[in-house]
């Protein structure tokens, strides 16, 4: 999507970067996550920020914690304990079982429906926005967001500009649909990916942060959102929220980034949900601050298709 625009002046038609390039590029978006991975609340209405990432250090192995998974009638609820490996790669298999392969042409738009729900910490009725949007397929058109009730028209991609991870589905189909090979290939920015050498651990959070930002994408190429799943399930420093969490009437499990003491990462709020039983992905949940007031949010998408025309609902 467009509020993706993490490197908007790469060129995707120029050589690959050169070291020198890549470092300073990578400087200046480990800033721009800095940003993004602020302390729970810090972020204000205009273009949604990616899922924050962090990480706990690169060989620490996904946490795992007691979370309630069934419930019998009639019975106390049974828990079992997950990992968030597990969780991941059960979200990536659903993925894979339900997706509808599309293929949008260039002059079509993506449609979201998203519902938040906002509710003040200290009370108070709570309040539902309804965000629809159309993003331009190949970002040559102007498209028209919505942000917490906030509408406006985005101009089109201007000569040279781009985003990483891509938008547009002509790049995103040249993504790799292998894990290991789509990490490879986030992480080397557009440069050809050295599928061979192993990830460092300063390179992490940009690893995780581009990955959240391709599955913020609504629609995406078959097997590539399966994929997006599994790659974070095999990055370091996930972990499962303990207890029972519940979303629309159903017990959940929630997954959370978060960078180790002293870090920006410390703190991030955004929590992934999934459904306790299929894994499949449900939604965000995380806070707001506006006006010296902090909501808690509930965000799910509740449709996406591809259409013709901005305005057109399918």
């Amino acid at each position: 999507m467009n509020e993706i625009e993490l490197l908007r002046e790469w060129d995707a038609d120029a050589p690959p970067l050169s070291d020198t390039a890549r470092a300073r590029a990578r400087f200046r978006l480990q800033q721009a996550m800095g940003a993004t991975a602020a302390p729970v609340g810090v972020s204000g209405v205009g273009r949604r920020p990616l899922l924050r990432i962090a990480v706990a250090g690169v060989a620490a192995a996904a946490v795992t914690a007691t979370v309630v998974v069934t419930q019998d009638t009639g019975t106390e609820p049974r828990t079992r304990t997950v990992s968030a490996t597990t969780v991941l790669r059960g979200a990536a298999a659903e993925a894979l079982r339900t997706e509808k392969p599309v293929a949008p042409r260039d002059d079509q738009f993506i449609y979201t429906k998203e519902v938040i729900e906002e509710t003040p910490v200290s009370g108070g009725p709570a309040k539902t926005y309804v965000d629809e949007s159309w993003n331009s397929v190949d970002g040559s058109k102007k498209s028209y967001v919505s942000e917490l009730g906030h509408k406006q028209w985005v101009p089109p991609f201007r000569k040279g500009q781009s985003t990483w991870p891509p938008s547009r589905w002509s790049e995103l189909k040249q993504l790799p649909t292998d894990p290991a090979k789509l990490t490879a290939t986030l992480r080397d920015m557009g440069g050809r990916p050295d599928y061979g050498r192993p990830t460092k651990a300063d390179e992490w959070p940009m690893v995780q942060y581009f990955l959240s930002g391709l599955l913020r994408n609504a629609v995406l190429p078959k097997g590539l959102r399966s994929a997006a799943f599994e790659a974070l399930a095999s990055v370091p420093g996930v972990r499962v929220l303990p207890g029972r969490t519940e979303v629309d009437g159903r017990a959940a499990i929630a997954i959370r980034y978060v960078g180790p003491s002293g870090t920006p990462w410390q703190g991030s709020g955004r929590m992934l949900l999934f459904d306790a039983k299929s894994y499949q992905y449900l939604g965000t949940r995380e806070s707001r601050k506006a006006g010296g007031t902090t909501y808690e949010q509930w965000s799910h998408l509740t449709a996406q298709a591809v259409v013709d025309r901005v305005f057109q609902r399918p």
